[in-house]
């Protein structure tokens, strides 16, 4: 049996389709390796898989957390600081790095008012209050990320992975169809998700033909598959979807030649 190492920094979608998606404590889809099996026989891939705050945070991580933070880990869950600030993906051990543009798009950071570093605060709504509290006094907001930093960020990333190794570099982009918007005129309309998300989508194209990434069209797989039929709500996939992601994954580590071509 042969493997692959693929190192997935992102959060819901790069989780659902490569590790597994997880409904109601079931299992409803078991990643890329199911999808390897059926289409590549005698290999299976090893999937890292780490929660990630933004590009930019990735851009800079080198470990250090920001001060305060520990007050406030349980509130964190899966989102802890290390895990956020983790340099491991730069450690050269994987031969695939999947990255997404689903957290540069979707996350809010707040800046620590001392030292600087930022964080994401996933759920603070729910957090305790004396969490919640704590977390107020000590960050300030910051900004939304545009997709031209993000494209920068994502960039530096990329040069940082080229630094460490050769490994093939993936990103995700997202389908646009939001449930709720059913806009048929902007005067005088905000950015909306949707258009957020083609501005991103768009800036992604551009920074593949910059640098050479591949990108998985999510927005194209769930386009010809029907978004009523693929879709759980703005961002998350159902099993179907996570199943054709993973198997566009695989299609693109075929022509990279990360993976020989199928057998008859």
């Amino acid at each position: 049996m042969q493997r692959l190492t693929i190192f997935a920094k992102g959060n819901a979608d790069v989780r659902d389709s490569l590790l597994a998606l997880i409904e109601d404590g079931v299992a409803r889809w078991n990643g890329i390796n199911v999808a390897l099996a059926t289409r590549q026989p005698g290999w299976r891939a090893r999937v890292i898989h780490e929660v990630s705050a933004r590009s930019d945070v990735l851009a800079s991580a080198d470990g250090a957390v920001p001060a305060g933070s520990a007050t406030f880990a349980s509130s964190l869950g899966a989102f802890a600081a290390e895990r956020q600030c983790s340099p491991r993906l730069y450690a050269g051990e994987a031969d695939v790095v999947v990255l997404s543009i689903q957290a540069d798009v979707m996350n809010r950071l707040a800046v620590h008012r001392g030292d600087g570093r930022a964080l994401y605060p996933h759920d603070l709504d729910n957090w305790p209050t004396e969490h919640r509290a704590r977390f107020v006094r000590d960050y300030a907001d910051a900004p939304p990320l545009d997709s031209d930093a993000a494209m920068q960020a994502l960039a530096r990333v990329v040069a940082r992975l080229h630094e460490a190794g050769d490994p093939a570099i993936l990103i995700y982009n997202m389908s646009p169809i939001v449930p709720w918007e059913r806009i048929h005129c902007y005067a005088g309309v905000p950015e909306t998700l949707a258009i957020r998300i083609r501005r991103f989508n768009l800036a992604l194209v551009e920074l593949s033909r910059l640098t050479g990434v591949s990108i998985v069209d999510v927005d194209a797989v769930v386009a010809r598959g029907g978004a009523d039929r693929l879709k759980l709500d703005a961002v998350s996939l159902t099993a179907e979807g996570c199943r054709l992601v993973a198997e566009e994954v695989v299609r693109i580590l075929v022509a990279l030649g990360r993976l020989p071509e199928a057998t008859a």
